[in-house]
């Protein structure tokens, strides 16, 4: 809801401040007072696109502040908080500013906000309609949403939105189901061919390093058998082991007439005795591990070669070809099994389509139940206005299908029996566009209003019986939230709870305008000439009287 409106140095205004009430708010003035002034200020706080030059002459920027107050649950909130602007206390404070070369600012609860936030957020805060509206009413876009709000279809709609989610779903996995069968059919031969290959060689992880060194060894033995061999002689019993246990004789003979004294080196001798006995071990191994047939360093290169070259065919490491083999395998038993697949993926897709199409005609079942329930309430709400020989009607067409079901919703009019139905801007005349705008607002508008509604010489055209329904029409909106009304009806004016009256003052060479609000017996006179003009009758005030009693 709308609470206050403060202006400062925009056209001809220097400084406004205004308090909005609920309920029905009516600002009247002469044409050319500056009403239109007002409403160009709350659009270009709002960030909706208007006049370009703003500022009033001479000053250095033009200032606009709004204020709203916001319920729990206001749908601004959530744009605000995905925005990372949270609002606190429920007040929600929009401020702009203008320098006359068009820079433009603007901040939200005192925090710099974009212009796209700011117009997302006054989506949320204020509907405009007048008889040039293309917002939302006249929108044919938007007639679906309205309808679909009017009938309360939120929760078959998020169904359908499950069920298209479904079908989507559904579709991607068939689609690429045949897209990766047709690849691997496209490459069948190599597969087999490839798996073939690898299922006969059977490499295993580690083997490439093992045959590697084998085969190294193999070919260093006739180098280095000759020399080992030696060694091997020379640690022998004819060699250092024989000389070892000669000595040990020779000092065990004489150790004991030692007396002792050769107890340490015999000792030491028999710590080497146990060393030299490792080393001729050691050295016997490996001599042994040297011996090999030369068919066993034929075949191992044989396999190492046929092992690194299917690495370097498939572009892998030779231990990455087991896990490489075992991919081919399983794109190989995807081409097996894929007819199978493709038929159970078909027979899903088949499913969700169904619950799709059970679900979006259980919508148009409730569009069209809607329809028939708006079509009758315009018809009740025309009547009154002095347009029960129009007809409108709410046209549901096959569409194409989508996530919110399969039709297309545009709300027609014919302003005559007979004569050829379009949509509202295009077949009705100023007056009764107004009329007509003015009960679909009525019909779809439903318990409290979340948002402000401003009506901008909706009344045009109109007086008597049909400018008193119209205002009571615009009453009984304000019933139910906010309403601000700019008219020149004095039977509008009348049915308001707060009424303001714009006027002009010259001083000097300055024009400005300002906004008066109106006690009881100033509201008399307000009415009073916007029924007679600018000299006021008694007649005149009577009938302001009456109307205000009315």
């Amino acid at each position: 809801m709308l609470r206050a409106l403060d202006i400062r140095d925009m056209l001809i205004i220097d400084r406004l401040e205004l308090a909005f009430q609920p309920g029905l708010n009516v600002l009247t003035g002469e044409t050319g007072a500056g009403k239109s002034i007002l409403l160009d200020s709350l659009g270009f706080v709002l960030g909706w696109r208007g006049r370009a030059e703003l500022v009033r002459a001479g000053a250095e920027k033009g200032e606009v502040t709004a204020v709203f107050e916001l319920p729990e649950g206001h749908p601004a909130l959530s744009v605000l908080e995905e925005a990372g602007l949270p609002v606190e206390g429920g007040e929600l404070i929009l401020r702009r500013t203008n320098t006359p070369d068009g820079r433009k600012t603007a901040w939200i609860n005192d925090r710099r906000a974009s212009g796209e936030v700011l117009r997302k957020v006054s989506e949320t805060l204020v509907e405009l309609h007048g008889q040039n509206d293309d917002r939302g009413l006249l929108n044919a876009r938007a007639h679906r949403g309205l309808l679909d709000r009017y009938a309360g279809l939120e929760p078959a709609i998020a169904r359908t939105r499950e069920a298209w989610a479904g079908v989507r779903a559904a579709r991607r996995a068939l689609e690429a189901a045949e897209a990766e069968l047709a690849e691997v059919a496209a490459e069948e031969e190599f597969l087999r061919h490839a798996v073939g290959e690898l299922d006969a060689l059977d490499p295993q992880p580690g083997e490439d390093a093992a045959l590697d060194a084998r085969r190294r060894q193999m070919q260093a033995a006739e180098k280095i058998r000759e020399d080992i061999a030696r060694a091997h002689h020379a640690l022998g019993y004819e060699g250092a082991e024989g000389l070892f246990n000669d000595a040990t004789r020779w000092l065990e003979g004489a150790a004991a007439a030692a007396e002792g004294g050769l107890d340490e080196a015999l000792s030491a001798l028999s710590r080497a005795m146990v060393e030299l006995g490792e080393a001729q071990q050691a050295v016997e191994a490996f001599l042994d591990g040297l011996s090999f047939d030369p068919y066993e360093l034929e075949q191992a290169e044989e396999r190492l070669f046929a092992i690194r070259g299917l690495a370097r065919k498939h572009g892998v490491l030779p231990d990455d070809l087991g896990e490489f083999a075992e991919g081919l395998r399983k794109r190989l038993a995807a081409l097996d099994q894929g007819g199978a697949n493709i038929g159970r993926l078909k027979a899903e897709l088949a499913e969700a389509e169904a619950a799709y199409a059970a679900q979006a005609e259980a919508l148009s079942e409730g569009r069209r139940a809607a329809a028939s329930a708006l079509d009758a309430a315009m018809a009740a709400e025309l009547a009154p206005l002095k347009m029960e020989r129009a007809l409108f009607t709410t046209q549901i067409t096959a569409g194409t299908p989508g996530p919110e079901g399969q039709d297309e919703v545009a709300f027609v009019v014919a302003t005559n029996p007979g004569a050829p139905a379009g949509p509202l801007n295009k077949i009705a005349s100023g007056g009764e566009l107004s009329r007509f705008l003015l009960a679909l607002k009525v019909c779809l508008t439903k318990g409290s209003a979340e948002r402000t509604m401003i009506f901008d010489e909706i009344d045009r055209g109109v007086g008597g019986a049909t400018a008193d329904a119209v205002g009571r029409r615009l009453a009984a909106l304000a019933a139910r939230g906010q309403v601000l009304v700019v008219t020149h009806s004095p039977q509008v004016a009348a049915l308001a709870g707060h009424h303001w009256r714009v006027q002009k003052s010259v001083s000097g060479e300055q024009t400005l305008s300002e906004v008066v609000p109106l006690a009881s017996d100033e509201r008399v006179d307000e009415i009073a000439r916007m029924i007679s003009g600018d000299r006021i009758t008694p007649e005149a005030r009577a009938a302001a009287q009456a109307l205000l009693a009315g």
